[in-house]
């Protein structure tokens, strides 16, 4: 290794002491949810979005409210309904008669993280102002644009199972999410901790310690940017993005099962995600095993499938997965 990534290597070591005592702070709180917990450092780390989709009582909530305790974060949760308007949530302008003028009332956007509750039930017309907001980091009020704290991120659920008055996410918005994040019911052993350590009514909520401050993550972020990526772990990168699009030049028979393969954005994403991976695993450069870990859930959500795939009962993760064993690792 050259002197470059070793000095890294010295950056990363001493910048990285904190994602412990993260880990250990949301897993006070939140009991077999390894994966969940794991995606959401790895999101305030690669300043993404998360979706987070899951049946209702998985501690998705919890989990959001936990990340924000421990990096001491302004804190938002929205609860998204059919009657919401997009003034609820980025603020409005109010007249004030006796000076004839006009002031500004921001929304609650405005904080360092927003859990958007049950995001798929509110209208076009909320979406599109997320989408402003989740995209361009910033909002608009009348006619005056207002930036959005530096630390910005939307943790957004939706219930897989109830659609009942639900408006399915435009594809533009939801390829604007880093991760889309797939939560299961915990295993037997955790559920029975889980039982012992919430239940009884009189229980109040387990205490967070706040380890690391918006402003530090701000500052790591920028030693996750330089983390090493050897020019083979990008070839790699490009060529799973480019397995989803033309399947067939990599050998794999999955044309009539993909209606459309994932975006450039997605390429991006998943080069940040594995820098960031490699970030909490303390290293100062990428593997293949780093894209591999994170290449699910930034893929999930960006590669549509056909009507066939459909009609064999085939979900978007059966065909990312086919395309990750398909695709040579360097």
């Amino acid at each position: 290794m050259n002197v470059d990534v070793k000095q890294i290597g010295k950056r990363v070591e001493a910048e990285s002491a904190f994602v412990e005592k993260l880990f250990g702070q949301l897993r006070a709180r939140v009991v077999g949810q390894d994966h969940l917990v794991r995606a959401l450092v790895n999101g305030i780390l690669s300043n993404g979005h998360i979706l987070l989709e899951g049946v209702p009582g998985l501690a998705k909530t919890l989990s959001v409210k936990t990340l924000a305790d421990a990096i001491r974060a302004d804190f938002h949760r929205l609860q998204f309904t059919p009657d919401l308007l997009p003034a609820d949530l980025i603020g409005t302008l109010i007249y004030n008669p006796t000076t004839g003028q006009f002031s500004t009332r921001k929304g609650p956007i405005f904080a360092n993280l927003i859990l958007a509750d049950e995001i798929n039930r509110a209208p076009a017309k909320v979406q599109s102002a997320l989408l402003e907001a989740m995209q361009e980091r910033q909002v608009t009020i009348g006619d005056q644009t207002y930036p959005l704290p530096e630390l910005f991120l939307v943790l957004a659920t939706q219930n897989p199972i109830e659609q009942e008055g639900t408006y399915p996410l435009p594809e533009a918005q939801v390829d604007r999410f880093l991760f889309k994040v797939k939560i299961d019911y915990p295993k037997r052993d955790e559920e029975r901790k889980i039982l012992d350590l919430m239940a009884g009514a009189s229980r109040g909520p387990i205490h967070v310690e706040a380890v690391v401050t918006p402003e530090e993550i701000l500052r790591v972020r920028s030693t996750v940017d330089e983390i090493y990526m050897d020019d083979k772990i990008k070839e790699y990168i490009v060529d799973v993005i480019q397995a989803t699009r033309r399947p067939k030049e990599f050998g794999l028979e999955l044309e009539a099962l993909i209606d459309y393969g994932a975006s450039p954005r997605a390429t991006l994403a998943l080069a940040t995600a594995a820098r960031s991976n490699a970030f909490i695993e303390r290293r100062p450069y990428v593997t293949p095993q780093d894209v591999k870990s994170v290449a699910m859930d930034v893929l999930r959500h960006r590669v549509l499938l056909t009507y066939e795939a459909e009609a064999e009962e085939l979900e978007s993760e059966d065909v990312v997965q086919k395309v990750l064993d398909g695709v040579r690792a360097p």
